[in-house]
């Protein structure tokens, strides 16, 4: 199997590296059309900024490319942010694959105790995906580092909660998309990436 890891200017890519090494697979790590489209399956990392994300995926035409995938297609963080239709943050339009729209958690979440961003372990609820395969609802931790959500709606496949319940996330077609950073979320993460690689179609 030909996993594509989609090179662009994202932050925690060696990170997504290293966690399917872990797990026996290697990874092409590639911007090639031809080559990301030739892939069984591909994952869309990301660590950043919106706006700054889609004017780099824009200008390689790749949010296009992306668009258009037929496989199994995972986005991570702010992969799956710019995967969904308008992102609040620097007002971003963004790639549409999720019909939902980008959130910044609420000013003043912090005078409750919750620091905004999020940057910590949450569990996971709500869980109705082969992604979660063997995963306890409300009793496994992955692990955040954000300040924008995507709303529920009828494609959350997980939930979690932190100054209001949102998707932790998210389906479409063959597309995935999760908010947190499963390659750094230890045995609980190395599962639900296994079970994109293994049992997703």
């Amino acid at each position: 199997m030909q996993l594509a890891l989609i090179k662009y200017n994202a932050g925690n890519t060696q990170s997504v590296i290293y966690a399917l090494e872990r797990l026996g697979i290697q990874p092409l790590l590639t911007d090639d059309p031809e080559a990301i489209r030739a892939a069984d399956k591909v994952i869309f990392p990301g660590v950043g900024e919106a706006s700054t994300a889609m004017n780099y995926l824009k200008a390689r035409g790749l949010d296009k490319l992306i668009a258009d995938l037929k496989q199994p297609t995972l986005g991570i963080c702010i992969g799956m942010q710019v995967m969904c239709r308008h992102s609040a943050e620097n007002d971003t339009p963004c790639m549409g694959i999720f019909p939902v729209d980008i959130h910044r958690f609420a000013p003043g979440a912090d005078r409750a105790g919750l620091k905004v961003p999020q940057i910590g372990w949450n569990a996971l609820r709500g869980l109705q995906s082969p992604l979660f395969n063997g995963l306890a609802d409300g009793r496994d931790y992955v692990y955040f580092v954000h300040s924008y959500f995507a709303d529920l709606s009828p494609l959350t496949i997980a939930a979690a909660d932190y100054t209001q319940p949102f998707s932790a996330a998210l389906q479409h077609n063959n597309f995935y998309g999760v908010q947190f950073h499963p390659e750094k979320s230890g045995q609980v993460g190395a599962k639900i990436i296994q079970n994109f690689i293994e049992y997703v179609n």
